[in-house]
């Protein structure tokens, strides 16, 4: 590379975000950058010319490797929809104005689905002006929701903490008994793909029988059925265990948290704030029972938990950080980074780039066969999808009995 590279990172964090950033600085530095440069906040943030440079913050291999152990997002994410390019053309010219001040050769962006429509957007610009500026999209996110890709850096990470803190949720559950029984309903993200919900069977063991019931937002949720279904398991045990999506929604199209009171936040892509689902579920069930109910939200410890790493995740988030560069530098634009599994016993995974047009907008959900026929419970087709990506663990570096992180950028911290 003859010129400067540019990172940014978007839309919701995950424990193994930092990896795919220090994979993008490596790579890039070893490729011959002459400078790295961090957008703070993303392209939001580029708009308004701030941004770092990352070679002030990562100034020796120990801050590397802090830097994969950290959770959130380093350089500060967004949710900012770039506008289509007819209808605000100026937005486009402040951006690669800034682009052209930098002499940026690569723009790589580390998102979901959202973040990808922007690397979209912003490739077909320029195209159209001629711009030389490549831009090659990063996968990230827990919701593993991305189009053409096997699975997603974050995913693993947030299964293993799923899995493992629905296990605790189960042993605590049997602690003590009540005389109508105890139901306990966890809410797990995902917004509408079910992949983190699912991963609650992951709790199955020798030593725990996993939650009693998973609910999916890939079907229809019945809610008459599914206390049907909580009152005849009380009859057998005196400890149920449920775990729902947040998105699950009725057969009318209702999300089940919208039935207990209104979603009121909005965000820019036009995605509600989905909260409130366990909660409305356990009040159902205590008035229709009569029995003790608890609510339990998972909600930003699933991204943040980086304790709880998978050291899969880690290696393949850092991996698909260099390969974004590595294409930028052998020409590609327009095209994302995806994990392409090769084999399950042993696990590999390798990378490929595809077309982000492909990739931009669209949902990949749980195939149906991966459902059990009620919809209550996943397949084992589904848990050894899941369970390479959970393996090995990433210790943090400890001080004074509590992780180390890396610092967050001075700019950031006084915004």
């Amino acid at each position: 590379m003859k010129k400067n590279v540019i990172v940014g990172q978007s839309g919701g964090p995950t424990a193994a975000i930092n990896s795919s950033l220090a994979g993008v600085y490596r790579t890039a530095k070893d490729r011959g950058a002459n400078k790295v440069y961090g957008m703070l906040h993303g392209v939001q943030g580029l708009l308004e010319e701030r941004y770092i440079d990352l070679a002030d913050h990562i100034k020796t291999e120990l801050d590397a490797e802090l830097l994969k152990r950290t959770p959130a997002a380093f350089l500060g994410s967004c949710r900012y929809k770039l506008p289509e390019i007819h209808e605000n053309k100026e937005v486009y010219e402040r951006i690669f104005e800034v682009l052209n001040k930098l002499e940026i050769e690569a723009f790589i962006y580390i998102g979901g689905n959202d973040s990808m429509d922007t690397i979209k957007k912003l490739s077909d610009y320029a195209i159209i002006t001629g711009h030389p500026t490549r831009f090659i999209g990063c996968p990230k996110t827990i919701d593993n929701d991305l189009a053409l890709t096997d699975h997603t850096p974050g995913f693993g990470s947030a299964a293993k903490y799923i899995g493992t803190s629905m296990k605790e949720v189960i042993r605590d559950s049997f602690c003590l008994e009540y005389s109508k029984g105890l139901v306990s309903i966890v809410e797990i993200m995902g917004r509408n793909a079910g992949w983190l919900t699912g991963a609650a069977a992951l709790a199955e063991g020798e030593d725990c029988d996993g939650p009693d019931l998973i609910y999916l937002p890939e079907l229809p949720f019945d809610l008459e059925k599914f206390g049907d279904k909580v009152r005849k398991l009380l009859e057998k045990k005196t400890s149920v265990v449920v775990a729902v999506s947040e998105g699950i929604q009725t057969l009318d199209g209702r999300y089940v948290c919208e039935l207990g009171s209104s979603v009121d936040f909005v965000d820019a892509f036009g995605h509600k704030q989905l909260s409130g689902t366990a909660s409305y579920l356990a009040s159902y069930i205590a008035g229709e029972i009569g029995c003790k109910t608890r609510s339990i939200e998972f909600s930003t410890l699933q991204r943040s938990a980086s304790h709880s790493s998978s050291r899969v995740d880690i290696l393949e988030a850092y991996q698909v950080g260099g390969a974004a560069v590595k294409a930028a530098d052998e020409g590609d634009s327009g095209k994302m980074v995806v994990l392409q599994r090769l084999s399950d016993d042993p696990y590999q995974c390798g990378t490929e780039v595809k077309d982000v047009h492909k990739i931009a907008n669209d949902e990949k959900l749980v195939p149906r066969e991966w459902v059990n026929e009620e919809g209550t419970y996943v397949t084992n087709e589904f848990i050894s999808y899941v369970r390479p990506l959970i393996q090995g663990d990433v210790s943090p570096v400890m001080v004074d009995g509590i992780p180390r992180h890396l610092y967050t950028p001075k700019e950031l911290s006084e915004r």
